[in-house]
């Protein structure tokens, strides 16, 4: 690891927050991504339900 100096603490706090983000990020694409799949199944199974 680089030697960061009196800015370590900043850069390490940044490097967390971006982390965070990207991480939640990708959590809410896949909640909404299950979301749509289970909808489209929903639909699908209505349409060959009622033929």
């Amino acid at each position: 690891m680089p030697d960061l100096g009196k800015y370590q603490t900043e850069v390490l706090a940044s490097y967390a927050v971006t982390l965070l983000l990207l991480l939640t990020l990708l959590a809410l694409s896949w909640i909404k991504g299950w979301r749509v799949a289970r909808a489209l199944r929903e639909v699908e199974d209505r349409r060959v339900k009622n033929g």
